[in-house]
């Protein structure tokens, strides 16, 4: 099937998260219905990737975080499928949709915005046993998994099993990793207070990372506060240590420690889209050194795709899938993949599309980077302040409030931020719900069993 869109230029966004949303919205705001634009990702919405770990801890309803694409972009074509083959020699882009037709999709201008996923090294028993923390679904299993341990936990009598059921393991310390876990454990000791037949000593969360510190984003006084902090919270923090075998749920470390869980959460890094790397499938330049540029689409700082003879005039990118140089830092430099940067880069690709339908100059993507925050549980947060040429560390409570004062500013759409800020006030007056639904995963299971257990035919 072929499908092109004639009489007017037809954008093209690979991707429905921070970067294609934003592109979307600003091109409509800027072009109006001068130009048709389709949206292409496997999921209808926009998952808020920075609420994820308070959706892991029951702070945040999943929905909240969740922003329909077909709502917030009316006019706008979305196509839910997965990007099979990009050409950009040809201006095509071939999608597979879920029933598994595809799209041939012709374009006038391409924004290539897909994203990262997982970085999975070759460890004995993590692709089978491990889950990662990028998408909401994930985020749902891990919260609604420890919940029903701990309930289940209460119940036996085997302190064996009760020990695996209780002990939580989150590979990763960066600022995912770290926000994942102690949100965790802050939900779990907030759980607490409804079970008497468990103890806070019964609770086992390790962290594991092979860095030698924790939140890499921040200055070393603030990771020795974070480090601190974990550890008083009674954390089990293992620093400059390997993940060798997760075999049938046991895990082994480098520091020769071994021991059984329950759950084993994998944070330990992200690369871009595969299919950029695959040559069969898209003639896109990427970045082929080594490092943690690898992989991703050779980006100039006006967003255009570098090609081999020069700027590809109609593709631009942006986001984890693009090394972005970060002029405010310096030559050299490239922009972090966070959701900060993501938005505002799509910000400057519509204006930059706009420009070039309109046969304007194009602007370089200029953005001084504001700070970091991050929350580690309810009133408790650490981050840094970038305010001119000077730098501030914010610790404990103002450094919560400000982390989730931005996120809603973030957070796109009035009704999901109005939402967001309802769901934190119930939990205030009721606290968090402690109601683990790990059937959430099989809800056909009580039917089928149901099915199978009338009478059996003679």
């Amino acid at each position: 099937m072929n499908t092109t869109f004639g009489g007017k230029p037809h954008v093209l966004i690979l991707g429905g998260g921070s970067v294609g949303l934003t592109t979307a919205s600003e091109l409509r705001k800027t072009l109006g219905t001068e130009v048709a634009i389709t949206i292409v990702d496997p999921r209808p919405y926009m998952t808020y990737a920075p609420f994820l770990p308070e959706v892991g801890a029951g702070s945040i309803d999943p929905r909240n975080v969740l922003a329909p694409l077909r709502k917030i972009l009316p006019g706008t074509k979305v196509v839910t499928g997965g990007v099979s083959a990009i050409r950009s020699a040809d201006n095509t882009v071939v999608v597979t949709t879920e029933d598994g037709a595809q799209l041939e999709i012709a374009y006038d201008y391409l924004v290539v915005g897909l994203g990262a996923v997982p970085r999975l090294l070759p460890i004995p028993g993590l692709a089978e046993n491990a889950i990662g923390f990028k998408q909401v679904e994930e985020a749902i299993t891990v919260r609604d998994k420890i919940l029903a341990n701990l309930a289940e936990a209460a119940s036996t009598k085997d302190p064996k099993v009760r020990k695996r059921l209780l002990t939580f393991t989150y590979i990763g310390g960066g600022f995912a990793g770290g926000e994942a876990v102690t949100e965790a454990e802050d939900m779990v000791r907030d759980a607490l207070r409804y079970y008497p037949d468990l103890h806070a000593s019964d609770i086992r969360f390790v962290l594991i990372d092979a860095a030698p510190f924790v939140f890499p984003e921040l200055t070393e006084d603030q990771r020795a506060y974070v480090l601190n902090q974990l550890r008083e919270r009674g954390i089990e923090v293992k620093l400059e240590t390997f993940l060798n075998s997760a075999e049938n749920g046991v895990i082994k470390t480098s520091d020769g420690d071994e021991f059984e869980t329950d759950l084993l959460v994998w944070n330990a890094g992200v690369k871009p889209n595969p299919i950029l790397m695959d040559e069969e499938s898209s003639d896109l330049p990427v970045v082929t050194e080594r490092g943690p540029l690898m992989g991703k689409l050779d980006t100039l700082a006006d967003l255009r795709v570098n090609g081999a003879e020069g700027p590809i005039d109609n593709v631009f990118a942006g986001g984890d899938c693009a090394a972005v140089p970060d002029l405010a830092s310096g030559e050299g430099k490239f922009c972090p993949p966070n959701a900060q940067h993501a938005t505002r880069q799509g910000k400057r690709i519509a204006d930059n599309v706009a420009r070039s339908v309109q046969g304007r100059p194009l602007v370089d993507y200029y953005h001084k980077n504001l700070g970091v925050m991050a929350t580690l549980g309810m009133y408790k947060g650490v981050g840094r302040l970038m305010l001119g040429d000077k730098e501030i560390d914010v610790r404990g409570l103002p450094a919560w409030a400000m982390a989730r004062a931005y996120h809603v500013y973030a957070m796109p759409t009035l009704g999901r931020k109005a939402a967001v800020l309802a769901g934190w006030a119930s939990n205030l007056v009721s606290r968090r719900d402690i109601i683990g639904i790990p059937q959430s995963a099989d809800p056909r299971a009580a039917f089928e069993l149901a099915a199978n257990s009338g009478p059996k035919k003679k």
